[in-house]
């Protein structure tokens, strides 16, 4: 270590991540799982980007999005397991200021963007069941330009509050975080200065962003639902319905093993440090790993196009 964490500074040039802390001699075994995780993050979502651009036939509003959540899982892995595999393999622990806060930075603003996408395929999925008829003409190339870079400009502007105060921040207590990468509540908690408005505008981004995504996406499918089951036969309300589950299966992906996370943070007290980070990092990298897995079993085309592929290169 090039600074000593008793030693008092206000502008630390690096931090130091020390992974999962009390499981130092583990690092090897844990990190298999994660790198098959990540493997598996990779090859799933770089295969979805490939099927949607080579097939013409999945050129839709509804692929677009998917292309969208490939890619912010892609960035979301990236920027968080092989920095943490690094540590793991290499005890390579030192993070650059700057890099601290850009690692921080793509962390907070593409969970955002995710969250924006869901309701976004929440909205297509909507169109395309309670106004069938006008789905091409509502739901066109440059609206879904435009709502794709509405969902990403909102994010980008939003999170960059976190950032900002976190670099005007003094850190006198010690550069040492107990993670695996630089978290907002990590760079918090060794700030020596007034945080309150860190977290009041973390409050803002819970409820008032992410909370309203989900209440969206919540109004959205009822009446969704309500579309469904006023359809004539039982055939037809299952395969509506189908075209849905996809999409109801990765919004479970995203928000339930956050949601653990959070729980399992804020009641389970008594459980050790190392337990927590190894928690909150399985449920984030598993997300990323689950989402083309939903994708590729739940939706016919994706899952027809990706056997296609398969037997021409065996063939």
């Amino acid at each position: 270590m090039s600074m000593s964490n008793t030693t008092d500074f206000t502008n630390p040039t690096i931090f130091i991540l020390l992974g999962i802390p009390g499981a130092e001699t583990a690092h090897v075994w844990i990190s298999i799982p994660f790198c098959a995780m990540y493997a598996m993050a990779l090859l799933g979502n770089f295969t979805i980007l490939f099927i949607v651009k080579t097939e013409p036939s999945l050129h839709e509003p509804m692929y677009y999005f998917l292309c969208m959540l490939a890619i912010t899982d892609l960035v979301l892995s990236t920027s968080i397991l092989p920095k943490m595999l690094s540590i793991f393999w290499f005890n390579s622990r030192e993070i650059n200021f700057n890099a601290c806060l850009t690692q921080m930075y793509f962390v907070l603003c593409f969970s955002v963007i995710e969250s924006g996408i869901f309701v976004a395929m929440a909205l297509d999925r909507y169109v395309a069941i309670c106004d069938p008829l006008r789905h091409s003409t509502i739901l066109t190339s440059p609206i879904v330009l435009k709502i794709a870079l509405a969902v990403v400009l909102r994010s980008a502007i939003l999170t960059l509050p976190f950032p900002c105060l976190a670099s005007q921040w003094p850190y006198c207590r010690t550069n040492i975080i107990p993670e695996t990468f630089c978290s907002n509540a990590g760079l918090v908690n060794l700030a020596c200065a007034d945080t309150r408005v860190n977290s009041y505008y973390g409050l803002f981004m819970l409820f008032g962003v992410n909370g309203l995504d989900a209440i969206f996406i919540v109004l959205t499918y009822t009446q969704i639902l309500r579309a469904i089951f006023r359809l004539p036969t039982k055939e037809a309300r299952r395969k509506t319905f189908g075209t849905c589950s996809s999409h109801l299966c990765a919004i479970s992906a995203f928000y339930i093993p956050g949601l653990f996370s959070s729980l399992v943070l804020r009641f389970a007290q008594n459980v050790p440090l190392h337990f927590h980070v190894l928690i909150a990092n399985v449920c984030l990298s598993l997300t990323h790993m689950l989402h083309p897995i939903i994708y590729g079993v739940r939706t016919k085309q994706i899952r027809e196009r990706f056997f296609q592929l398969i037997s021409h290169k065996v063939a």
